[in-house]
């Protein structure tokens, strides 16, 4: 499930190399507990009681030191300074909670009742969970995080190397104009499933914090350039789609269970479900399986923004404006150079560029 920003900021926040972590990470070596509830707003104050004020800066020493006491730490809402300490938190008690620690209770009703972050440091198993609102998770070790995320690496490496094998046989279909519904959506699957598994690595990269800046580099690498094939796709075949469109189908794409996102029908009967711009895809009303068949093997022409991405640091205004002046592929590949170059915005230069890919490709 995709984190949400609020939450994404609270594993930021204690991901390691920020001091916060480090505090809490002496509390953990000394076999401590403790329950930090991140923001001295209104909102919180009004559900404390008792302990006394600090208004210190934040320090990790400092942390440690007020953690020996048994009562909640308040730091400011940037955590740059600790507001106050051994403060008794009262929650509504109706708030619903499934831990059964009293401090782990305490944390998620708090999160849930005011928006902040909240931090509870078990005493007896040495973890720290993180709750905001009903989110609420264990923070893994950091050996454990980067041998997850290496694994995550190997994986998208080779699903990397299925993509490029998908859109090397596109390349080669559409030259010959042979491309069906089924091979975009292929294409389109093996897009999705890397980017599945780019967000999941992301994931683990925000709990590493500095400890993953050699993953992040090897994730960037890995994924460049896979976005906007995955975009152009989208738009060369169930297109022209305007930004909102391309994202709702990706949308659409990102929530089908995995074994739903395998299934070449499921994934074609959805996206021809959503009414697409032109109408590229044969419509078949009954729903039986010939249907469906006939659906997936419906020939379908690009409108050439695949081919035009090739075209190293080729504007964006270039390509739309050759896609929409030309009705298809085919008809930019056979425009005379000059046809080309009279299209706004294109000029001579783009012209011959085109041309001499098209060259290439033939």
């Amino acid at each position: 499930m995709k984190k949400s920003p609020a939450v994404i900021e609270a594993l930021k926040q204690i991901s390691p190399g920020t001091a916060l972590r480090d505090g809490l990470e002496r509390v953990l070596q000394a076999r401590m507990g403790a329950l930090i509830v991140l923001g001295d707003s209104h909102e919180v104050l009004s559900i404390c009681s008792g302990g006394f004020l600090v208004d210190a800066e934040f320090s990790p020493q400092r942390l440690f030191e007020l953690a020996k006491m048994d009562g909640a730490i308040v730091l400011s809402e940037d955590g740059s300074r600790i507001a106050r300490a051994n403060v008794h938190l009262v929650p509504d008690a109706i708030v619903p909670t499934s831990e059964t620690g009293t401090r782990h209770r305490t944390a998620e009703r708090v999160a849930r009742s005011v928006d902040v972050s909240v931090f509870a440091v078990s005493e007896e198993l040495s973890v720290i969970t993180v709750y905001r609102g009903a989110y609420k998770n264990p923070i893994s070790a950091t050996p454990m995080l980067l041998s997850r995320a290496n694994q995550g690496l190997a994986t998208l490496e080779r699903y990397r190397d299925r993509l490029s094998g998908v859109m090397s046989t596109l390349d080669s279909l559409e030259v010959r104009n042979q491309v069906t519904f089924r091979d975009v959506i292929s294409a389109i699957q093996r897009s999705e499933m890397v980017r599945r598994i780019e967000e999941e690595i992301e994931g683990y990269l925000i709990e590493l914090g500095d400890q993953g800046r050699l993953i992040s580099l090897q994730l960037d690498e890995l994924c460049y350039g896979v976005d906007s094939e995955y975009n152009d796709v989208i738009q060369d075949y169930l297109g022209p789609c305007s930004v909102g469109e391309v994202e709702k189908i990706k949308a659409y794409l990102a929530s089908l269970e995995a074994d739903e996102l395998l299934d070449s029908s499921v994934v074609g009967m959805g996206l021809q479900s959503m009414a697409l711009p032109q109408g590229l895809l044969r419509r078949y009303d009954d729903g039986s399986d010939e249907a469906t068949q006939a659906i997936l093997g419906s020939w379908l022409e690009p409108r050439g923004l695949r081919m035009l991405s090739k075209l190293a640091r080729i504007p964006e205004e270039v390509k739309l404006a050759l896609v929409e002046q030309f009705d298809g592929l085919f008809t930019i590949i056979e425009a005379s150079e000059s046809d080309l170059a009279s299209v706004e915005g294109v000029g001579p230069h783009w012209a011959k560029a085109v041309k001499d890919l098209v060259g290439q490709m033939l």
